[in-house]
């Protein structure tokens, strides 16, 4: 029944129109019971037909349908559970928040909020119900892919480990090495009639030939992209000839991009140094009553070109951190951490002092996250292609930050940036902007490095 593809998607597709409805039905009702008749009775001007009524919902529906696409609400499977459950609630909040503001300049005055708590309340209650069915269905209708993980001589534990913690979507049932060329692995795939394959860190032309086998036969595949497979990602096509001609350009952004990008930063910066510097007080407070030593750290750091700057954080970790002048990220239960740092980090409150780099333009708010000078040194001696981030100008979060982890490794976190940079347009950094709510309320995005984890990325081709 659940073979035909077609139909497993639109059952998904089903599911999701669902949560859609019963979220804009929560607040059709609170509309017609609560907010209209309130507006209505105090201005007395406001008078509205069924088809205002009609048109009034409908915004709320292609909100709600703007801000869930945008956090992944619909990703049901793709994502785990909570992450969905994440997604949608913020969707819902900032659309109801949205919903709030429109009511209050309607009504001259702020609105009541206790009804608007409680519609959020409600639809949370659906969100935890709908996302605990669809992810039930999708797993009765979509089992675990079985897969044969194909690698090369560098140790193949790392992207084994990755899709072990999604056994909802994946089982690893055979491996093999590349000792007897391509021709052994297609054979291999051939014989044990799979379907799935995970093609992990093998050199080029070898990746080529078992791609286009696969290809050709309709075998789904799995692909770890070295660093020119990002750069031609992010490529433009061009149509000059009576051939496809790919072109990738000598400037990260162009002059129009980066009027954009600096006034968003400008906008955005001020705006949140406005909002959050009631937070920023108390967090001054607090560190300077609780330790010894300075309220803010002030390290150099580098940004597009390699020019540096002194990025500005609150201070988070005892003052002889680094007394040996080693320089090293923070691990799991890092002891030199205090107190307070213990609280603000996780939430990256510690990060807010940074909106003054951004609005002097030391910084941006999407970009690659800014290095140490002794750490970019390091990088380069096995990974050259670590200078590739710097053709922008690094920022507060990046798209590193929010798929990847604290402890991604240097190689896959570059990997990211450079998606970023190939791939830039004003609405990917307005897009990243809302997710980077999102990833303050995951803790495994600002998870330390293990202590056998190396900082520093191991050579890659």
């Amino acid at each position: 029944m659940f073979r035909n593809v077609s139909s497993r998607r639109i059952i998904i597709l089903f599911l999701n129109i669902i949560g859609l409805l019963l979220g804009t039905g929560v607040y059709a009702f609170f509309w017609m019971r609560e907010f209209y008749p309130t507006v209505s009775r105090f201005t007395r001007t406001i008078k509205y037909t069924m088809n205002g009524h009609i048109l009034t919902i409908l915004l709320y529906f292609v909100l709600l349908y703007f801000f869930t696409s945008t956090y992944g609400g619909f990703r049901v499977g793709y994502l785990k559970a909570v992450d969905v459950m994440i997604s949608q609630f913020l969707s819902v909040l900032f659309v109801n928040l949205l919903t709030y503001v429109q009511h209050s300049l309607i009504y001259s005055w702020l609105m009541q909020s206790g009804p608007y708590w409680i519609m959020l309340a409600i639809q949370t209650v659906i969100i935890i119900l709908w996302t605990l069915l669809s992810d039930a269905v999708y797993h009765k209708i979509y089992p675990p892919r079985e897969l044969l993980l194909v690698h090369g001589e560098r140790p193949f534990d790392e992207i084994a480990e990755k899709f072990e913690s999604r056994r909802d979507k994946f089982i690893i049932r055979d491996r093999i090495g590349m000792e007897g060329g391509p021709e052994a692995v297609c054979e291999k795939i051939r014989k044990g009639n799979f379907r799935n394959v995970i093609l992990w860190d093998i050199p080029t032309a070898d990746r080529n030939r078992i791609f286009k086998y696969c290809y050709g036969e309709s075998i789904r595949v799995y692909l770890m992209p070295k660093i020119p497979d990002v750069l031609i990602k992010g490529s433009e096509t061009l149509h000059l000839f009576d051939t496809p001609l790919l072109l990738t350009r000598e400037h990260a952004l162009t002059i129009e991009q980066r009027l954009a990008k600096r006034l968003l930063d400008i906008a955005l910066s001020s705006l949140l140094i406005v909002i959050t510097s009631p937070l920023m007080l108390l967090t001054a407070l607090a560190v300077k009553l609780t330790s010894r030593g300075p309220v803010l750290y002030k390290q150099v750091r580098c940004t597009a070109g390699g020019k540096e700057f002194r990025i500005l954080k609150f201070r988070s970790m005892r003052i002889d951190a680094e007394k040996d002048g080693v320089a090293r990220l923070a691990s799991k239960h890092d002891d030199r951490i205090t107190a307070v740092g213990k609280v603000i980090r996780p939430v990256r409150i510690d990060e807010l002092p940074q909106l003054f780099n951004i609005f002097i333009g030391d910084m941006s708010f999407i970009g690659p996250r800014p290095e140490r000078p002794e750490i970019i040194r390091e990088y380069l001696k096995d990974m050259p292609e670590f200078a590739f981030r710097m053709k922008m100008k690094a920022g507060l979060a990046g798209y590193a930050q929010i798929y990847g982890k604290y402890n991604t490794s240097p190689y896959d976190k570059l990997k990211l940036d450079l998606t970023y940079i190939e791939n830039y347009s004003i609405w990917l950094d307005i897009k990243l902007v809302l997710l980077t709510l999102k990833i303050l309320l995951k803790p495994e995005s600002t998870e330390g490095v293990d202590k056998d984890q190396t900082t520093a990325a191991r050579k890659r081709t």
